[in-house]
């Protein structure tokens, strides 16, 4: 378990208490769905609901002797129960009392991780309106490409972030089913109606069918879920990585007075909570393939998947939530400098343009690749030279020949890069 990064909602989730505390309403709820069924005397029910109890440290102790954890559970709720315990766990195996209490957590896990992500898409939306127009220099291969805007960039980590919240919702559909349905899934001594009851209690859906466990595919679909918002955070925080390089410097974190960068060097203010989340990614990812190796299992059932879970789980929802929360203080606190981002866009002397005259060359009949030729060698021109683009480009006879003045303003304006901004923005999130 990584309790450094435990929130107290994500640690109390996982915790024994709470696990033990699903493990009795499992059993209460079965007893009481037999009890309507006539399978289980009504009074014997009724004491059991009134009289199950545990306590943490007594079931551990048993455990340590017999080696397993739910018979050290009922075990110790007997001690409470008394005779009618006789009737606790009636049918049932531990995976029934397991599997269901595990999609109940994962339910209640990624409940708690769809509140944080919702909470994070918003802050990126915020900051994304505040930077619809902030002009900066779009970069493939690390080079200077052509204009795009700091609100656009964030307007595809929103768009991206959407997607994540339907697959998690998705998954916890997959995964928050239960199952009490005996040894082998067969229900040889448990009539079916007392999974439909259980699992109703509990706001869980019900397996359709199941071995003595309920398939690990959806697990994996649900730490796949995971990892793909993992892998959406990464992409935020290397692209914030890179934004504030020194050579770069057009955000930064948020740097909290009194926060120091480096033992060595002052000077430092290092993107400390971006390079977290890259490597917490890291994590996500090999969780979700332990969680795919755990899908094949011999027969119907053996436990190779049980001490890995008891890990990935735990770990992985912890994580993501974890992340999340760091990823909101990011985007709310992230310092942005636009005039930075003006200063880098025209520090190529605006070779940004290069596409725009190749196009008019080829709109007013110039073949393509005489035109990319010609316009390229200018660009290069620019490149060696450090001069303006646009003013070699008006000195060329070779492309004024084709392009008069006008054509050539037209090549020149920022705003074209712009127009269609709002449109974009509309898109994504209906603001027409």
């Amino acid at each position: 378990m990584i309790e450094r990064y435990q929130t107290a909602e994500m640690q109390a989730l996982w915790a024994d208490q709470r696990r033990f505390e699903i493990w009795r309403d499992v059993e209460v709820a079965a007893a009481e769905a037999m009890a309507a069924l006539g399978i289980v005397p009504e009074e014997a029910a009724k004491n059991i609901r009134e009289k199950a109890a545990f306590e943490v440290e007594r079931v551990l102790e048993i455990e340590e002797t017999v080696h397993h954890d739910v018979i050290a559970f009922l075990t110790n709720m007997a001690e409470h129960i008394g005779p009618d315990s006789r009737w606790v766990h009636l049918g049932m195996t531990s995976s029934d009392l397991l599997d269901t209490t595990l999609a109940v957590q994962c339910k209640e896990a990624g409940e708690l991780i769809l509140e944080e992500l919702e909470r994070l898409r918003g802050a990126v939306i915020a900051r994304a309106k505040e930077h619809r127009r902030s002009v900066m220099i779009g970069r493939s291969h690390g080079v200077h490409a052509e204009p795009t805007t700091f609100g656009l960039k964030l307007l595809v980590w929103a768009d991206q972030l959407a997607r994540d919240r339907r697959r998690i919702r998705e998954a916890i559909q997959s995964v928050a089913v239960g199952q009490i349905s005996g040894p082998v899934g067969t229900f040889a001594h448990l009539d079916p109606l007392v999974e439909q009851k259980v699992c109703e209690r509990l706001g869980l859906g019900v397996s359709a069918v199941s071995t003595q466990v309920i398939a690990r595919d959806r697990h994996a679909e649900f730490l796949g879920a995971l990892s793909l918002l993992g892998a959406a955070l990464e992409t935020m925080a290397i692209e914030i990585r890179h934004l504030q390089r020194t050579e770069v410097h057009e955000v930064e974190e948020p740097f909290g007075k009194g926060q120091k960068g480096s033992s060595a060097m002052p000077h430092k203010k290092n993107p400390i909570l971006a390079e977290r989340l890259t490597g917490m990614a890291r994590l996500l990812r090999t969780n979700a393939l332990a969680g795919v190796e755990n899908i094949a299992l011999w027969h119907e059932r053996d436990i190779s998947h049980s001490s890995v879970e008891r890990v990935i789980l735990p770990d992985s929802t912890t994580l993501a939530h974890y992340m999340l929360k760091k990823a909101v203080f990011l985007m709310q606190g992230l310092v942005v400098f636009p005039e930075r981002m003006r200063r880098n866009l025209e520090s190529t002397h605006g070779l940004y343009h290069s596409g725009a005259v190749l196009l008019a060359l080829a709109r007013n009949g110039i073949s393509r690749e005489d035109a990319y030729a010609a316009v390229q060698k200018v660009a290069m021109r620019c490149w060696e030279e450090e001069r303006s683009f646009e003013a070699l480009v008006r000195d060329d006879a070779e492309i004024t020949d084709w392009l008069n003045a006008e054509q050539l303003d037209e090549c020149f304006s920022l705003e074209r890069h712009l127009g269609q901004v709002d449109m974009l923005f509309d898109r994504v999130l209906g603001e027409g």
